[in-house]
């Protein structure tokens, strides 16, 4: 990934993200994928950034756009990332039908996004209510587990939510093969 990079390869966001973090981007952007029912004219799966806001998770980016990433921090002490965020959702709001979901796929024990997210959508913010208790390689292993498995999670408005929780049980480990059959057995 960083040699294509410093070739000068413009490569998806969406795709650099899952390369740094492994298995927690995975299993959000392959939960998103699968589950994602967008308006049209919107981009089903959307990352979180720190100076452009939300970006479509297939958005080309090149080195020295992720250069420029680090720049800022996720932080509602950043003008620059809550003024791109803002905007961006602002956005995309505008494009959301009455009945539209936003389903964060983040962390919501934190505000550092989630307040300033459910300021624009309010109650169509939406969270996986199984996420509660959950670190992130635990969040990233059950989204790829329903991801593969078809089974969508339980939403709940972040509105109101309990944000911290106690932990749930471990999930069974699951190896995946080359072509996505679950191996159990080990």
């Amino acid at each position: 990934m960083g040699g294509r990079l410093r070739r000068g390869e413009a490569i998806p966001i969406g795709e650099i993200f899952t390369f740094l973090s492994g298995l927690y981007f995975r299993g959000k952007l392959a939960y998103a994928r699968k589950f994602g029912h967008p308006p049209r004219g919107l981009a089903g799966t959307y990352v979180i950034t720190t100076n452009c806001g939300l970006v479509p998770s297939d958005t080309n980016m090149t080195l020295p756009e992720m250069q420029r990433l680090a720049k800022n921090q996720i932080d509602l002490s950043d003008k620059h990332y809550c003024r791109t965020l803002r905007r961006s959702a602002e956005e995309i709001a505008r494009n959301l039908t009455k009945r539209s979901r936003v389903v964060l796929l983040g962390s919501i024990a934190t505000g550092k996004y989630v307040d300033l997210l459910q300021e624009v959508f309010d109650e169509q913010l939406l969270f996986p209510v199984e996420f509660v208790g959950r670190g992130d390689m635990s969040r990233g292993g059950l989204l790829l587990r329903c991801a593969h498995d078809d089974v969508e999670l339980n939403y709940a408005p972040v509105r109101g939510a309990i944000r911290r929780g106690t932990r749930p049980p471990k999930l069974m480990p699951r190896r995946y093969g080359a072509f996505g059959n679950a191996d159990t057995s080990k």
